[in-house]
């Protein structure tokens, strides 16, 4: 009889504990944040991830009453950054901003990865894509993209083509427009969309793929030629500039693109807080203008379906990758 009033005290107070901690964990989520939180951006300080922070920090740190504070973690096409994010404490006050490279590509690019995307990170939304666009010298003998396609059949391994880096967004964009053309092309690596897109402005090169800002005040002034842009649906910006899918390569869509997530774990009540607060941001007008006026397109999804895009992109690049034999160290 002893023996069983000892358990039943043992299993009150070990229910009675839970249920404390449990509520403790709840009130903390519900006092969050007391704090400014840590937003690990896994590229050098200057770019779209950190712009896109920026102006979203106009509206979210009123709105949470403590700033975000960036923290540029660049270097292994993002995987220094997400690692990073990933072994920090899951409390909420630190997240990552990962880029289609990092939370996609990168697990078919490196040999090895130091974290696994589907099981250290908890999807928070998608924050902005980044079109696209294949531009070319005007020198360039074709006026559309089943022209330059020709072009390129007609002369294989001799038309130049640069893009941003080896494995990033620009260069998977570019295999996946090789693989659907059936085109053999030059490839050239560049550290950048910018430098890329001058090369071309020059004559160096004869196409790139490269980022909208970096090309839309020169195809504006009519010294680069658009040929299309990589997004399914055409751009706001050049609304005259056909879709790679509607000029031939049905199906093609291709864009950069940046995203929110923090640690697994971190609990379901602030997930839901920063998705409400975020995407919130990401509808308001003034934001959108901001964006746009940056190169950017504000993306706001679910939870669900960010989480979906991702598993989803991971397997479509995994495809290209294998099949381009792109391999990174």
């Amino acid at each position: 009889m002893y023996s069983r009033m000892i358990q039943w005290k043992s299993l009150v107070f070990s229910a009675l504990l839970g249920l404390t901690i449990c509520q403790s964990g709840f009130a903390q989520s519900n006092d969050y944040p007391t704090k400014p939180i840590k937003v690990v951006v896994t590229f050098p300080p200057g770019g779209s991830s950190d712009a896109i922070i920026r102006i979203l920090s106009t509206r979210l740190n009123d709105k949470l009453g403590h700033p975000l504070v960036l923290d540029n973690r660049p270097g292994a096409g993002g995987n220094i950054g997400l690692t990073a994010v990933a072994k920090a404490a899951p409390d909420g006050y630190v997240l990552g901003v990962g880029a289609a490279g990092g939370l996609t590509a990168n697990v078919s690019l490196y040999p090895q990865m130091p974290f696994d995307v589907t099981k250290d990170f908890a999807p928070i939304t998608m924050l902005a894509s980044i079109p696209f666009v294949l531009v070319g010298h005007p020198s360039v003998p074709a006026d559309n993209l089943q022209q330059l396609i020709a072009l390129a059949k007609s002369q294989p391994g001799k038309v130049s083509i640069g893009h941003g880096g080896n494995g990033t967004a620009m260069h998977l964009s570019t295999a996946l427009f090789t693989q659907m053309a059936d085109v053999k092309l030059i490839e050239v690596p560049y550290r950048g969309s910018g430098p890329a897109a001058m090369d071309t402005l020059s004559g160096q090169i004869q196409l790139s793929i490269t980022d909208l800002a970096a090309a839309l005040p020169h195809i504006k002034a009519g010294k680069l030629k658009a040929f299309a842009v990589t997004s399914p649906k055409r751009l706001s910006n050049l609304p005259d500039v056909p879709t790679l899918s509607e000029s031939g390569l049905t199906g093609y869509d291709s864009t950069g693109w940046f995203g929110l997530v923090a640690p697994t774990g971190t609990p379901p009540q602030i997930i839901q807080r920063l998705h409400a607060e975020f995407t919130a941001a990401l509808n308001d007008e003034a934001i959108k203008s901001q964006m746009r006026q940056n190169g950017m397109e504000p993306v706001a999804t679910s939870i669900e379906g960010f989480d979906a895009y991702i598993k989803s992109e991971t397997q479509k690049w995994a495809r290209v990758i294998r099949q381009a034999n792109i391999k990174l160290n």
